[in-house]
Order: structure tokens, then sequence, then C-alpha cells
């Protein structure tokens, strides 16, 4: 005999609506700074099960964008937040940049200077972690920091590396988030900071950082000497529950809506709602 499936049926035989949800909210990552910069922080990671929801009233979805590039005189941009009805992650902090040489504040922290060899950004507890300081001798940028690690502090002989990220499954498969973006190389120590889970690469010599991966919240890699940093990656929110509760009522911002693995999950790269 065959096993009966647990469906949630009313008394006519229709899927209910469901109670709760798992989410998945990263937030932009944000830009890299100009000329030995500090690399961008990753955009602030949330995740949970059993996140209460109510049917017939709207749920906000925001997606945040990855914040600009650090150019002359000017940090890499904080990304922004992303927001899953109450729930939101905070964007990462910018990475520093010549003549601005305190990083930015973030879900992770930016990466500094190589002028100022003490200052990093801060993360934010429960969402990501500090960015690296730079290192004046080698005149080499911080890493950025990422969802589970701290951003390295630029060593002798190069840039720092960016903190890991977290990877996650929800959509489906896995992917990685959140890692902080590689500082940019001066021409002391000409190796830039590497970068993983959607973080960029920072800039070698006298080439700009690497952008950070769209819809990973990643941090933008340091420019090199003289070069520009790279660019945030944007978040990404994503939503799912048991197939046996019924598809939402309404979604904009068209989100990718899949069913697989036991699962109904709706996966936005760009803001709107979801009503059950």
């Amino acid at each position: 005999m065959f096993a009966a499936k647990n469906f949630f049926l009313t008394s006519v035989g229709v899927l209910v609506a469901p109670t709760a949800v798992e989410y998945l909210v990263v937030a932009g990552g944000a830009g890299g700074g100009y000329s030995r910069g500090g690399a961008g922080g990753a955009g602030g990671y949330r995740t949970a099960t059993g996140f209460a929801v109510s049917s017939g009233t709207p749920i906000t979805v925001t997606v945040g964008a990855g914040g600009a590039a650090g150019t002359a005189g000017v940090v890499g941009a904080n990304g922004s937040n992303s927001v899953f009805s109450t729930i939101t992650s905070t964007g990462g902090g910018g990475g520093a940049t010549n003549s601005v040489t305190t990083p930015g504040n973030g879900g992770s922290g930016g990466g500094g200077h190589s002028n100022s060899s003490a200052q990093f950004g801060t993360g934010t507890a429960g969402q990501g972690n500090n960015g690296g300081t730079g290192n004046f001798t080698s005149d080499d940028g911080g890493g950025g920091g990422g969802a589970s690690a701290v951003g390295q502090n630029a060593p002798v002989t190069g840039a720092g590396n960016g903190g890991a990220g977290s990877s996650s499954s929800i959509s489906g498969s896995s992917v990685g988030y959140a890692g902080g973006g590689g500082g940019g190389a001066g021409s002391a120590g000409p190796t830039p900071g590497t970068a993983s889970e959607g973080g960029g690469a920072g800039g070698g010599t006298t080439a700009a950082g690497t952008a950070g991966t769209v819809n990973t919240g990643g941090g933008g890699g340091g420019g090199g000497v003289t070069a520009n940093g790279g660019a945030g990656g944007s978040g990404t929110v994503i939503i799912r529950y048991a197939d046996t509760f019924a598809a939402a009522t309404s979604t904009t911002g068209s989100p990718t809506i899949t069913v697989a693995g036991g699962y109904r999950v709706y996966n936005w790269t760009g803001s709107g709602s979801i009503t059950f």
C-alpha cells in the first residue's frame, strides 16, 4: 500500500495557506576602496526557519542594491538593506580609500586602507563580521568582512583576503552568499586579496577591484595603485515552505517560483511583495 501524503486541506479539499516559512535575507555588498583600497564588506546574512506569516496581508520584500565602487577621494559606498517583513539585513560597509581612510560599518565591515594600519569597519552581530586592517609598510588594503569570518588584515606579503561567506541550499541547490571582497594591492606588496562566496577580488598593482557577484551580497574588491575599487553585489530574498501548503495568492517583483524537493520556493532578485 502507498503511504498517504500529509496534505493540509480544508473541509472541501483545498490546500490551506502556510502559517510559517523559512527565509534567507541577504543585503547588498559594499563597494571597494580606491588606490590600494580596503575591500567592501559583505551584505548582512540572515536565515531561519519557522517565521510566522499571516494570510491576506501583503508582505514587503526589498532587495538591497550593491554599493558603488570607490573612486579618487570617495570611499566605497555601503550596500543597501534587504528586507522580508520584519527581518532586515544591513548593507555591507564600504572599503576605505586613499584620502578617506575610515572604512564603513555594516552587515559586514569594510577593509582598511594602506594609509592607516589600525582602522577597520565593524560588522553587525548575527549578520556578519569585521573587516581587516590595511598595511602601511606593504602598501596594501585589508579584506572585507564576510558572513562567516572576519576580513584578513593585510600581511607584509600582499593585501588582505575577504572573509568567508556562507552557503545555503534554500533555493534548491547550494549557493555561496555574503563573502567579503579582497583588498587592493600596492606597489610594495603586489599580491591582491582574494575573495569567495560572491565577493570580488582585489586589484593587483594598477588594476581595478572586481565587482561582487549580483544577488549574492558579496563585497567589491579594493583597487590597486591609482585604480578604482569594485562595486558590491546586490542582495537577494528567498523564502520556502512545504508544498503541502497552498501557493501564494499573489506576488509582485517577479520572483522565480519553483516547486521541487517538497518545497515551494520564491526567489526575489528585485523588490516586491507576497500575499498568502
